[in-house]
């Protein structure tokens, strides 16, 4: 499981558990409304009626605050989960735009995708049906246009940015040399 997803599930599960209190308590604040009311009715200023007429409340104010961190918690994830999509959608577009760049043929796209994906040149070849030394080939040629020496740094030339906090401003071209891939523009400036 990737530390996002992970994280994802954690949260999930705290919001599930969150929630659960709130249903608890709910259903004791009803109880202890109850028994209030009838002590009250029964013998309206005694002490015992009105302890438990404020602990009653506090039962109440906790609901409301329980409440209110489970709908913040709810907003959080609504808010991570936009950023990621918008993550991927510029990610795949940051792909295909420095594929563009790069004038990989069709065939040299799908291999190049693939191998963002971890797959090696066996997996990749059987996945094409081509011969694992033409997948290699087309990798070196991948790598020769992109101007890297392997797996590791053309990874690293779509993964360095988002690693950096977010996506650099569009057209931007950090490393000062052709093939440096087109960045998106910042998620946290929209």
């Amino acid at each position: 499981m990737s530390g996002a997803s992970h994280t994802l599930a954690k949260l999930k599960r705290r919001q599930l558990g969150l929630a659960g209190v709130i249903v608890l308590q709910c259903v004791a604040a009803v109880f202890f409304v109850g028994d209030v009311v009838v002590d009250l009715v029964q013998s309206p200023l005694a002490e015992h009626a009105l302890l438990e007429m404020l602990v009653t409340l506090a039962l109440i104010v906790g609901i409301g605050l329980n409440a209110c961190q489970l709908r913040r918690m709810l907003e959080r994830m609504r808010v991570q989960d936009r950023a990621l999509g918008t993550a991927r959608g510029d990610l795949a577009r940051i792909v295909e735009t420095q594929f563009e760049t790069w004038c990989l043929t069709p065939a040299e796209r799908d291999v190049g995708l693939l191998a963002l994906k971890g797959l090696d040149a066996a997996e990749i070849a059987e996945i094409r049906g081509a011969a694992k030394g033409t997948v290699r080939a087309q990798l070196t040629r991948i790598y020769a246009k992109a101007g890297v020496s392997g797996r590791a740094q053309f990874a690293a030339w779509f993964v360095e940015d988002l690693l950096d906090g977010g996506l650099g401003t569009a057209g931007s071209n950090p490393r000062g040399r052709p093939g440096a891939p087109i960045q998106a523009e910042r998620l946290d400036q929209e």
